[in-house]
């Protein structure tokens, strides 16, 4: 029995011990830049085609399913990341560099999960619109040596920067079972991701510290502190946002509860205000939408809305907010299946998405030849203009450039938005 009581005892020490429950740091705001609110369009072009059956068909005021009529100027480039001979690649995230490159990272290897996994790199010269040869960032045993305990496989990489201005890349590694036995480990770049740190794990329980898991990019808080999105897949799958201070996650908040939606993406409003878009996993029968979680304080709480009427296949989204408040959405936006990828956009003031581009549709094709397109990945090289990576069909990952000028003539050509819908009713997470 005294045994027992003195597990107890140690136990409840290292909860409050990760807890820091006397020295946890003060809530900060968010990071957000001005926002310059752009004029609504005199003229707007006609709308000339509807999606197909599969896209979702609610009109009520939060998605338009019409295809804008595209741009006359010159359509967004696009390239393809450079070929390591791996049979299956997948996740691929962006992060601009100092120079004004970008650079990626994306796990490849004979397939998802493989012992053979490595993270991969690239960088993307805007002036020659080309790829520089990859380098492999880190693989399974280079991530065993580093973290001193056995890893089975890699995946999901996700870069960010510090207030310090060095580079910060989050992945996932697992030690036993499937990705539900995820942790987050993190490695750190002085020299624009040339070199990387020894990696370390993220510590984000005190117990088993398992099933975490990162997708979606980071955000800055007022203190210079970073923002993760996280998720859970194991004893119930819901949204995290982690406060982290280079390898040390300071604090932690539930998005989502467990209610099925994971990979959150947050849109930041202002300071203090922030939408987040999830995944959706639930079973056969539920709403196949995107649920949506708010915040008014900066994420130290986060209330339960009503799913955003778009459709979601149990597969990732991606989000960006542009200078000027346009926001952008890329998904598949069908109840069943990943053949189809869309760009949507939205008007600062209005709660309506358009489509404004099919980027892929295998619709016509028959089930057995239709293609996956999926784990898109937004970023903004000056807050104008846009890139995006996503797989495509799990042998290699598409590279596509929105110019400035592509994006305001998509957005002048927006068809007039409607008048304001009521005010959308919130639940409360419970912790």
């Amino acid at each position: 029995m005294s045994r027992v009581i003195a597990l107890c005892f140690l136990l409840l020490a290292a909860v409050l011990g990760f807890l820091h429950l006397d020295s946890r740091p003060v809530w900060a705001p968010f990071v957000n830049e001005p926002v310059v609110v752009i004029e609504e369009p005199v003229e707007h072009a006609p709308v000339i085609t509807t999606l197909p059956k599969q896209a979702n068909s609610k009109t009520n005021g939060q998605v338009q399913n019409k295809v804008v009529s595209q741009p006359t100027i010159a359509n967004p480039r696009t390239t393809w990341l450079p070929d390591t001979g791996a049979a299956s690649v997948h996740a691929a995230s962006l992060i601009t560099l100092n120079d004004g490159a970008l650079r990626a990272f994306w796990f490849a290897g004979s397939r998802e999960g493989a012992p053979d996994v490595v993270i991969n790199s690239a960088v993307f010269d805007p002036h020659s619109g080309s790829w520089s040869t990859p380098t492999v960032i880190i693989d399974r045993i280079g991530a065993e040596k580093g973290l001193v305990r056995y890893i089975a496989k890699l995946g999901n990489p996700v870069p960010s920067r510090m207030v310090d201005g060095r580079l910060q890349l989050f992945f996932v590694t697992v030690s036993i079972g499937g990705w539900a036995g995820s942790s987050i480990s993190t490695m750190i770049s002085g020299d624009e991701g040339l070199t990387w740190s020894r990696p370390q794990r993220l510590i984000t329980s005190p117990l088993l510290n398992l099933s975490t898991l990162v997708k979606s990019p980071a955000l800055q808080f007022g203190d210079g502190r970073l923002g993760l999105p996280a998720y859970h897949e194991w004893i119930g799958r819901f949204g995290e946002l982690l406060r982290v201070e280079a390898a040390q996650v300071i604090d932690k908040r539930r998005m989502s509860s467990g209610r099925s939606a994971i990979q959150p993406v947050i849109l930041v409003s202002d300071p203090q205000t922030a939408t987040a878009l999830f995944r959706q996993t639930r079973s056969s029968g539920q709403a196949k939408n995107i649920p949506v979680s708010l915040t008014q304080n900066a994420g130290q709480s986060w209330q339960q809305s009503e799913d955003l009427a778009i459709a979601n296949p149990n597969s990732a989204l991606a989000g960006l907010t542009l200078k000027n408040g346009i926001r952008l959405l890329v998904l598949n936006n069908i109840e069943a299946g990943r053949y189809r990828l869309v760009l949507l956009m939205k008007q600062p003031q209005s709660e309506q998405w358009q489509v404004i581009q099919v980027l892929e549709d295998d619709e016509a094709l028959p089930n057995e030849q239709r293609k996956e397109f999926s784990y898109p990945y937004l970023v903004s090289a000056d807050g104008n203009d846009v890139h995006l990576v996503y797989t495509w069909d799990r042998k290699k990952i598409r590279h596509v450039h929105f110019s400035s000028a592509w994006l305001t003539r998509a957005y002048q050509q927006l068809p007039v938005s409607s008048a304001p819908q009521p005010e959308t009713q919130i639940k409360e997470v419970q912790p």
